[in-house]
């Protein structure tokens, strides 16, 4: 793994231990393994979003017809919806360029 023997990984984990505390450790464990399962999410998501194409998308937009939400259009939702102080500074940052255009 990596180059690296037992007496290398025992070290490393020595410091880990050191450095966040006995305590620590489960939470950062807890969220690393949500971070790698919402990762596995999106990508399922994206290889079904790629599977199901949708064949009426070309006639949507050419009525004018709003399509489904872009890739970063999930995306974003997905951040906004786990992390509320983001969606304060993205309200905060379309007034920011209402005002800036309404100078302009």
């Amino acid at each position: 793994m990596f180059g690296l023997g037992p007496t290398e990984l025992i070290v490393i984990a020595i410091i880990v231990l050191l450095i966040f505390g006995a305590k620590r450790l489960p939470d950062i464990g807890k969220g690393l393994g949500g971070a790698v399962r919402e990762l596995k999410n999106v990508k399922k998501e994206l290889r079904s979003d790629k599977a199901t194409v949708n064949p009426n998308e070309k006639q949507l937009e050419a009525k004018g017809e709003e399509a489904p939400p872009s890739l970063e259009a999930k995306m974003a939702n997905k951040v906004l919806e786990q992390m509320p102080g983001v969606k304060k500074i993205m309200d905060v940052k379309k007034k920011a360029e209402t005002v800036k255009n309404l100078f302009t």
